[in-house]
């Protein structure tokens, strides 16, 4: 490269991320092929379209692998019909709202404090801009959603739309008793499952098919592939998600995105990936111990799933700081709302953790129940110089012994 400033910045990135423990429950490692792939020539080529019906020239190839991640990703989650072409789950979800809502369709969501999404109604987003979003929480004492509570809100409010997702919500989501009331009010049901697809996938969550008319997700977390949005739905509404996502919400695709899509659905199938996601339950499962038994609340009382929310209400700690402090010692967190946060979204009361980027590294229920007892060492002793560097060395030894992109450079 002969931009030799972006690309001491590249190398400072790479760096980072192989230097420090990634905790943040979106972000993984992808696999050297699902990177080869997406730094290729294919970037160049405009594919406005659907395979076999391009408003461009010179698209057989794309054609070729586009319908091959579509072929792929329909077995892999069992869908009747999938879209590989979404940039982000974010745009996913807004084709969703174009092909079955109107503007001012009341939607119901789930609550961004609770553990939702952005763009599941949140005032400041398109979607709460868009339409007219209701929601639905937790309940108070359990922290868990109460399946009842969100039938007497659909009663009431008759909602076009009924969203079942997670974000920061670290229990099982119940895609059939969701089902279930959605049919009750007259109402379709999207499954977002961008954090989950990966453990979906491997059988380590229920499936939202055949309960969910449309499913979301995103190609990385725990899918651990490149960065991009996929859509699912039932056969009946292919059409109309299609056109919702090309030419409704977005111009053409990301085709070197779309082989990376490919190679990563290629790679979930294998024996060895629902190995790993397993692992990635068995991990979350061992810091959360970790932390109860360190006298950590976690919100809910624990996890299903890959990640988990830090109650730092009772240590009276703020969540922006201590997630810039965890970072000087190389350990990545990222600050989260609690179910009735009273503090702003920009310094909230929780944090937000989980085990997919650090099982990615190989490290197991052993070496996880060790790194969140390097974190709750350093929520107890905040201002104590000699344990943070004794965290320092420790978060310096694990990357050392299970090492990620290594001698990688670019």
């Amino acid at each position: 490269m002969t931009d030799e400033k972006i690309q001491r910045l590249i190398n400072q990135e790479i760096a980072r991320q192989r230097d420090g423990l990634t905790l943040i429950p979106s972000e993984n490692y992808a696999s050297l092929e699902v990177l080869r792939a997406m730094g290729t020539p294919l970037s160049n080529k405009y594919s406005e379209g659907y395979p076999g019906r391009r408003y461009y020239g010179g698209n057989e190839i794309i054609d070729e692998i586009e319908s091959l991640a579509i072929e792929r990703a329909k077995r892999l989650f069992g869908a009747e019909h999938a879209n590989v072409q979404p940039h982000s789950g974010s745009q996913a979800n807004a084709a969703v709202y174009l092909a079955l809502l109107k503007p001012g369709d009341k939607v119901l969501g789930f609550d961004l404090r609770s553990g939702g999404h952005l763009t599941h109604g949140s005032p400041v987003n398109f979607s709460g801009q868009i339409y007219s979003f209701v929601y639905y929480g937790v309940d108070v004492k359990t922290e868990l959603i109460d399946l009842a509570g969100v039938a007497k809100i659909a009663r009431k409010e008759k909602p076009r739309l009924i969203i079942v997702s997670t974000t920061s919500y670290s229990r099982r989501l119940d895609f059939e008793g969701f089902a279930k009331i959605a049919k009750e009010v007259g109402a379709y049901l999207l499954g977002d499952i961008a954090h989950i697809a990966g453990l979906v996938v491997a059988g380590e969550h229920p499936s939202p098919f055949p309960h969910c008319d449309v499913v979301t997700a995103t190609t990385h977390k725990t899918l651990r592939g490149p960065r991009g949005g996929l859509l699912l739905c039932k056969k009946e509404l292919a059409e109309i998600i299609d056109k919702a996502v090309f030419p409704g919400t977005q111009g053409g695709p990301l085709d070197n995105i779309v082989a990376a899509k490919a190679i990563c659905f290629a790679e979930a199938m294998k024996p060895e990936f629902k190995a790993y996601q397993h692992q990635v339950i068995l991990n979350a499962r061992a810091m959360a111990k970790e932390f109860i038994e360190q006298g950590i609340k976690i919100v809910s009382g624990g996890t299903d799933n890959h990640l988990m929310v830090l109650d730092l209400t009772f240590l009276g700690l703020e969540a922006r700081k201590v997630q810039n402090e965890l970072e000087e010692l190389g350990i990545y967190v990222n600050r989260n709302a609690i179910p009735g946060d009273q503090r702003p979204p920009f310094n909230p009361s929780g944090l937000r953790l989980g085990s997919p980027a650090i099982t990615t590294r190989g490290l197991k229920e052993k070496e996880a129940r060790i790194v969140a007892g390097l974190v709750a060492k350093f929520l107890k002793n905040p201002a104590d110089k000699k344990i943070k560097n004794e965290i320092k060395k420790a978060v310096s030894r694990l990357v050392k012994e299970f090492s990620i992109y290594e001698d990688f450079k670019y």
